[in-house]
């Protein structure tokens, strides 16, 4: 990921936000009212002592001897995660990793609405996958210069002309980038690129049951 010089919180307490607010929501959902650091470090994995050291970059929110209230951490949260914004997002690529993206619900929720969707494939362009009609990547500035509300791109490509599509994105004011294609790319400090690698964590998985073998 690009660095964010503005952000002074380390990117390893940044990634474990998400699973807190997935516990907490859990939590939310069953009706429970208040938690403690120690109960949510058996949720989570994570020790009692990270998760007050990883809130209190962020205020805290908690009172010692009372814990915390499920609604006011899973809110904070959410505040410092984004997730009350909607970013306007397009995909790249319509195979069928973009395709299933596509129709992911989840994304919405977590404050990601896909608004169009493109391909190279000129057999692919004018069908539809769920309720977006493909376009040509061929009009991808075209498209960003009469909607500048879009800021997030989904790459979905091969290695092959990834970068060349993303240098593209940038120049057309895209802010962010999640890309799958299996290349690490580059773009300015302004711009956040998260790779995500899953031969990586496949690899990973690997050597765990390895592990377990020897």
């Amino acid at each position: 990921m690009a660095e964010n010089t503005k952000n002074k919180v380390s990117e390893t307490v940044i990634r474990r936000l998400p699973k807190y607010h997935r516990y907490l929501s859990e939590l939310h959902e069953k009706g429970e009212d208040r938690i403690s650091s120690q109960e949510l470090s058996d949720l989570t994995g994570f020790t009692a002592s990270q998760i007050r050291q990883d809130l209190n970059n962020f205020g805290g929110f908690g009172q010692q001897g009372y814990g915390y209230k499920v609604t006011v951490l899973k809110s904070e949260l959410e505040n410092i995660l984004g997730i009350s914004t909607v970013y306007k997002t397009v995909i790249i690529g319509s195979g069928r990793l973009g395709s299933v993206i596509s129709n992911y619900r989840g994304f919405l929720e977590s404050g990601f609405e896909i608004v169009a969707m493109f391909d190279r494939d000129e057999r692919v362009v004018g069908t539809y996958i769920g309720e977006h009609k493909v376009k040509s990547v061929a009009r991808l500035e075209e498209f960003l210069k009469k909607h500048p509300e879009v800021s997030v791109a989904i790459l979905t490509l091969p290695k092959i002309g990834a970068q060349a599509v993303a240098d593209r994105l940038v120049a057309a004011g895209i802010r962010g980038i999640w890309n799958f294609a299996p290349e690490d790319l580059e773009a300015p400090e302004d711009v956040i690129v998260e790779n995500i690698r899953l031969t990586d964590s496949l690899l990973t998985l690997s050597y765990y049951l390895t592990e377990q073998d020897r």
